[in-house]
């Protein structure tokens, strides 16, 4: 189905001059997607057509149709038999790949209202991706470690993953899904997320990034830092939890995050790929320092 089609199924008028569609590309190697910038303003805004990935629609009616500023407004939702279309506000700002103080205060922001709002919810757990869904896909993980020791922490993982408070997750929040516009970070492309262990979003987010400015994802260690005692400050310690409890979670998410890349090399017998030394490495300190 053409993009312009679908909008008339929405009520978006697109015989004037002035409607134009512009299809998004990857800016690494120009693939296009199956998203649009539509120049028809809805509420003085451009917009966004695009086709929903996994069960990115029912995450977005169901808890995001009226989240507030940390997600792209919901406009429209068509269901077609090719598939679930979602026109949402276009927020024209900067990602987080060289975050700052101001940047991540925001993306907090955003990240913590969220869930607050959902914690220990008793919204309809189907909706997305479901915590059993994870949780099979984080064993699958652990099957790639080929390491006794890395396994071993891994499993105290798991453990605590199955026993933690769950709220709205955004399982895949890397700093490219996070926009900042100068006033507000908004958190997009909510195609896996669901209702899972608080520390799901905040680890992804911070675990990758590096101190220099060269690296793929730069954030300084005193950023890193400063998001971990503000997620704390401003969501974790409301709802009961004690500093302590909380430092060593987050460790054993870090280090599930620092597994990734070693489950790819071994996946892939790839244990000379830079990322898998620079990953191994990382987990193997983490141990160190934490978990012996």
């Amino acid at each position: 189905m053409e993009p312009k089609e679908i909008l008339a199924r929405m009520g978006i008028p697109t015989d004037t001059a002035d409607t134009k569609l512009t299809q998004f590309r990857s800016a690494e190697d120009g693939t296009p997607y199956e998203a649009w910038l539509v120049s028809t303003p809805i509420n003085g805004k451009n917009c966004v057509l695009k086709k929903a990935k996994n069960r990115e629609a029912a995450v977005y009616t169901s808890f995001l149709s009226d989240a507030g500023d940390g997600v792209p407004r919901l406009y429209r939702h068509l269901n077609t038999l090719d598939g679930d279309y979602l026109l949402m506000e276009y927020i024209r700002g900067d990602d987080l790949y060289h975050c700052t103080r101001e940047m991540l205060t925001a993306a907090l922001d955003a990240l913590i209202s969220l869930q607050n709002r959902y914690w220990n919810t008793d919204a309809p757990t189907g909706v997305g991706l479901t915590f059993e869904e994870s949780l099979c896909a984080r064993r699958r993980r652990g099957e790639y470690l080929c390491d006794a020791e890395l396994e071993r922490v891994y499993g105290d993982f798991l453990h605590l993953y199955e026993r933690l408070p769950r709220t709205l997750c955004h399982d895949d929040l890397l700093p490219f899904n996070v926009l900042y516009d100068g006033t507000r970070a908004v958190l997009i492309d909510w195609e896996l997320a669901g209702l899972l262990p608080y520390p799901v979003p905040f680890a992804r987010l911070i675990a990758h990034a590096e101190e220099s400015a060269d690296a793929f994802f730069c954030m300084k260690d005193a950023e890193k830092e400063f998001a971990v005692s503000y997620y704390y400050e401003h969501l974790v310690r409301a709802h009961g939890i004690s500093y302590e409890d909380y430092r060593r979670t987050l460790n054993y998410f870090l280090f599930y995050e620092y597994c990734e890349w070693i489950m790819l090399g071994n996946r892939y017998a790839d244990a000379d790929m830079e990322r898998f030394r620079l990953y191994s490495e990382k987990a193997r300190a983490l141990i160190a320092r934490k978990f012996l």
